[in-house]
């Protein structure tokens, strides 16, 4: 999908503003860790229906600042936030900061990069049997 010229400078703005993290650097980050990040789809429920990273969960950009604190109560929690090409994400990401997360990032490239890298998905036929 092609983003509009404001839409672009308000997502390269935010990026400004928040951390972004490379898949490279999520899936080695995912196997040192202790306690892995919080994988969060950020997509619309159609999207997150089609398809996501297995493990993550959904909360979509227009109701993730509502139901975050009851999802994820710690504010130092690492967070990893995609969305499908890794706009909508930092905008939210830079919204959790706003909120009080202090250990929040944007995977880079969203969900097109983490497919293109064939990494695992779940599906509603994986997720059937």
């Amino acid at each position: 999908m092609a983003h509009t010229e404001k839409f672009q400078k308000l997502a390269d703005e935010a990026k400004a503003k928040i951390q972004e993290i490379s898949i490279e650097e999520f899936t080695s980050l995912d196997k040192k860790e202790e306690t892995p990040p919080i994988l969060i789809d950020v997509r619309e429920e159609s999207e997150w229906q089609k398809a996501h990273i297995e493990g993550a969960i959904h909360l979509s950009r227009g109701v993730i600042e509502l139901k975050i604190e009851e999802a994820v109560p710690d504010l130092d929690a690492p967070i990893v936030c995609y969305c499908g090409g890794g706009n909508r994400s930092a905008l939210v990401a830079e919204s959790l900061q706003k909120l009080g997360y202090t250990n929040v990032q944007s995977l880079i490239g969203g969900f097109k990069a983490w497919e293109k890298a064939e990494l695992p998905i779940a599906t509603p036929e994986k997720n059937a049997n």
